[in-house]
């Protein structure tokens, strides 16, 4: 939580830090915990949340994979801030985009590049994406609470699975759906998280969607749920104007959303 962010900045000692980190977690547990009984009868059933920008940091990574494969074809690096203007529609927009926005279309197939980019990509796709801050204390949260939770991303299904596995958030998780797990379907397509809550055996109507994009809070409607928009991430333009029920800047205030969004 907030919390966390300050004591860490005065405890710099490796020692201390593990202390301070072990208080700071369980301060945050407690929090929800607390918290919890007033709002558990007032949750939604499940919760369905994009991966990249809402839960999870992954520009630097995405960053680094461009910037490796454009000089290969004689293009300049990208910066974080284009990099974040180019995501949310999965990797072959992203990778169109990167080469657009550096000399215009490529020399050779551009489906050859989307394929060796996706392979360095999924080799390379933990280094530097971290969740973001009271991520995982949130998640845990809800699922003690008996939340089902879900992920609908336009991400392909075996980076989003790495991605979980390797920052320890595949435990909260019932459902997967990555942007190629269905053919031809990805947000801005309702089917796409409606697919999320059959896997997970729930009614739009009893679900939140959380994401930070207008594809998110567009096909979570389009499904049928209300919806929780996060304004830290990478929407492209204002994030009050993507039409969210209920905004947050920090994912302490997610319980809150989550119930005022299921209201």
């Amino acid at each position: 939580g907030r919390l966390a962010r300050n004591m860490w900045r005065v405890e710099p000692q490796g020692a201390t830090v593990c202390c301070v980190v072990q208080v700071t977690v369980c301060y945050g547990l407690l929090q929800w915990n607390y918290a919890m009984p007033a709002v558990n009868d007032r949750l939604p059933r499940a919760v369905v949340f994009d991966l990249d920008g809402t839960l999870v940091d992954s520009v630097p990574d995405l960053q680094a994979a461009l910037n490796w494969l454009l000089p290969q074809h004689g293009r300049r690096d990208v910066a974080r801030e284009e990099v974040i203007g180019m995501v949310g529609d999965g990797i072959a927009k992203l990778v169109e985009r990167a080469f657009a926005a550096t000399g215009g279309p490529p020399d050779g197939r551009l489906e050859d590049l989307i394929g060796v980019f996706s392979d360095h990509y999924e080799a390379h796709a933990v280094r530097l994406t971290t969740p973001f801050p009271g991520a995982i204390t949130a998640l845990a949260g809800l699922q003690d609470a008996g939340c089902r939770l879900g992920i609908c991303t336009n991400k392909p299904e075996g980076a989003t699975h790495e991605v979980l596995r390797a920052l320890d958030l595949a435990c909260f998780f019932e459902a997967v759906a990555g942007g190629d797990t269905l053919p031809g379907v990805r947000k801005p397509d309702p089917a796409h998280p409606a697919h999320v809550l059959n896997l997970l055996g729930v009614e739009a109507t009893s679900a939140v969607m959380v994401g930070d994009s207008a594809n998110d809070i567009r096909s979570g409607k389009g499904a049928g749920m209300p919806t929780v928009a996060v304004t830290f991430g990478y929407a492209h333009g204002p994030v009050a104007e993507l039409g969210a029920d209920v905004l947050i800047d920090h994912f302490d205030d997610l319980l809150e959303a989550v119930v005022q969004a299921a209201a």
